[in-house]
């Protein structure tokens, strides 16, 4: 029997300025029906650009196949090569046949139409439903993809909703022609644990129910290990393993494979430094390990809330007056120590983000008081928050809508020290560009590319980079480490944790992975509905909580079965 996806031999280029650069080097594997096929690597890897060659979905522009087979067969007994076919043909199996969940929701989603429309559009194009029955069978697919109120999700546009809906709606869409091929670029990185596993349940139900193949691409190791049938290693563009996912993590053969699975925060004590691949692949590392680092947070209270709440109208009468609000943060009171890590959880749209945008003054409170340094926030005026803004930085969840796109990495690294008047030279602050590109491990020569050349993983190291050029003294970090491999991970998780030591500045890190949090954490706060449900110790929380919310979300992380 044909196998449902086969790739031969494939070689994946860009055509640049200096000729063309090789991301993906000689591939073969096969994805069977009904099967689950986990690809795992270090951003840049190459596993988006396999996965979207698949569907050309690539800039026809630049991208080059020196050579290579894409084989696709939906009846098991003829295959055509995707790699030959005319744009209409692809068309036609695009989204129908092969469907994908992109990584970035938001740069995924078109911000003028709404998100029952954009569903809408594709049941209509592949399954010719009138716009009735299209509707509703969207409004259907929201509610199994657990959006609340689906009638009113429908309705909505992407800036709507929170990070983790806008992922729910690209599921939905992904799902809603039941293709035989499903390629998942990173589903589940914008959702908390309690949806994550929701949804992984109902994308294993799909699969089952209409014998469809997966390609799942992710860079948490505890998902693999539960869902996976097989895994396929990828690194510097080549597959360096693949086999069972028993068999990979009861004896990992690669280095990087090892290296993959060491990295791992809840394999490792709080305060430990986390191993990174470099560790692993060069020979002569050093053995010493540093000295744990215990933070000592000060008992002064940096940023206070009292009160604080962000209310957006959800009804208007006639008149255009609200009558119903959501209740995005409700009357929140919350203190953040000097020098300490407050690590900030809850389910997507439970109101992390917009409490840490609002802790900011980003979003205007609708109530309530803020304190920084003993100063009332909600009564500064715009130029003394702006004299503000050096001392206080966000890195945001979404890396590529928070880079402007026609500024190069130089240019977005060293505009906040132009216009805070840091470092006089152009020299000295492209200086400080190249040197915390450093810090974030990406090479000096990034400077002068722009943000569409770069991995979405890459990207959240320039966010990082960026937020750090002006030396905070409180940074908020909203899912920083959310698109990035576990690699990666750790090295962002010790170079915070470096820079805490150094220069011992304070952060909220606002996260969905509870493993993180805990590793990174002096103390942790649990968000619900609004509301926070419970504050603990990062040890307490983790390990004894007292909320049945937190129980809840404990019970849902992925472990690493190994």
């Amino acid at each position: 029997m044909v196998p449902l996806l086969e790739i031969k031999n494939l070689e994946i280029g860009f055509q640049t300025e200096l000729g063309t650069t090789t991301a993906v080097h000689d591939i073969s594997f096969q994805v069977k029906r009904g099967e689950l096929l986990a690809i795992v690597g270090e951003s840049g890897s190459g596993k988006s650009v396999t996965a979207m060659s698949i569907l050309q979905l690539l800039a026809a522009k630049t991208a080059r196949y020196p050579r290579g087979e894409i084989f696709f067969s939906e009846d098991g007994q003829t295959a055509v090569n995707l790699l030959t076919l005319p744009p209409a043909k692809i068309r036609a199996i695009r989204g129908n046949k092969i469907a994908m969940i992109f990584q970035e929701p938001m740069t995924s989603l078109n911000p003028v139409f709404t998100c029952g429309d954009q569903v809408m559009e594709s049941i209509i194009t592949h399954k010719k439903l009138s716009k009735k029955e299209a509707a509703s069978a969207t409004i259907e697919l929201f509610g199994q993809v657990k959006l609340p109120n689906p009638s009113e999700i429908f309705k909505r546009y992407p800036h709507q909703l929170s990070g983790g809906q806008k992922q729910r709606v690209m599921i939905a869409l992904a799902m809603s022609c039941k293709p035989s091929l499903l390629i998942c670029d990173e589903p589940t990185t914008a959702l908390d644990v309690t949806v994550q596993k929701t949804i992984l349940s109902l994308i294993k139900e799909l699969q089952q129910t209409n014998d469809m193949g997966v390609i799942f691409i992710t860079h948490d190791l505890g998902l693999v290990s539960e869902i996976a049938d097989r895994v396929l290693v990828m690194y510097k563009g080549q597959i360096v393993e693949q086999a069972s996912v028993k068999e990979l993590f009861a004896c990992p053969v690669h280095p990087y494979t090892r290296a993959l699975i060491a990295c791992l925060p809840a394999l490792h004590p709080k305060g430990t430094r986390l191993p990174v691949v470099s560790d692993f692949l060069t020979p002569e590392r050093s053995q010493a390990k540093p000295e744990p680092f215990i933070s000592n947070p000060s008992t002064e209270v940096l940023l206070q809330a009292k009160n604080l709440s962000v209310w957006y109208p959800r009804e208007k009468s006639w008149l255009g007056k609200a009558t119903n609000y959501t209740r995005a943060v409700d009357e929140v009171s919350i203190d953040i120590f000097q020098g300490e890590t407050l690590g900030l959880v809850g389910e997507s749209g439970c109101g992390k983000t917009t409490l840490g945008r609002c802790l900011l003054r980003l979003i205007e409170p609708t109530a309530g008081e803020i304190f920084y340094k003993g100063q009332d926030l909600t009564k500064r005026s715009a130029a003394e928050l702006r004299e503000l803004r050096k001392d206080i930085q966000i890195v945001f969840q979404d890396p590529y809508s928070s880079l402007n796109p026609s500024l190069t990495i130089e240019q977005a690294l060293t505009e906040p020290l132009a216009v805070h008047g840091l470092y006089t030279t152009r020299k000295s602050r492209r200086d400080r560009a190249a040197e915390l590109l450093e810090k974030v491990d990406l090479s000096t020569e990034f400077l002068n590319r722009y943000p569409h050349e770069f991995s979405g993983g890459q990207r959240q190291r320039i966010v990082i980079a960026r937020a750090l050029t002006v030396n905070p003294s409180f940074v908020v970090c909203d899912e920083s480490v959310s698109a990035l491999d576990v690699s990666v991970q750790a090295q962002v998780l010790n170079m915070l944790t470096d820079l805490k030591r150094e220069f011992g500045f304070t952060i909220l890190f606002i996260s969905h992975d509870l493993s993180v949090v805990h590793f990174i954490s002096d103390r942790i706060a649990v968000m619900k509905q609004g509301k926070i449900v419970e504050t603990g110790s990062a040890e307490q929380v983790f390990n004894r909580p007292t909320s049945a919310y937190t129980q809840q979300l404990l019970s849902s992380i992925p472990v690493v079965k190994l």
